[in-house]
C-alpha cells in the first residue's frame, strides 16, 4: 500500500492499494477507515489536493463503501 503522511488538521495519513483499489484514511482522532473501489484518479487527485480535508469531504466521504479498521 502506498502511504502518505499529510499536513492536515483532521487527517493524519492516506494510503492506497492499487491492486484492490482500496483507499485507507487515518484521522487525527485515531480512527482508520478503508474505502472500496476508489479509482486511481481519485487517489492521485487526493494526494495533490491543496486541502486534503476538503477533498475528502467533497470526493470520498459517503461516496464509497466504507469499513472501519480501528
Amino acid at each position: 500500500m502506498l502511504r502518505q503522511v499529510i499536513p492536515s488538521s483532521s487527517l493524519r495519513s492516506i494510503g492506497y492499494d492499487r491492486a484492490t483499489a482500496t483507499l485507507e484514511v487515518e484521522f487525527t482522532s485515531g480512527g482508520i477507515y478503508r474505502y472500496a473501489d476508489v479509482p486511481a484518479g481519485v487517489w492521485s487527485a487526493f494526494r495533490q489536493a491543496v486541502s486534503k480535508g476538503k477533498f475528502f469531504q467533497d470526493h470520498v466521504r459517503d461516496r464509497f463503501a466504507t469499513m472501519r479498521v480501528s
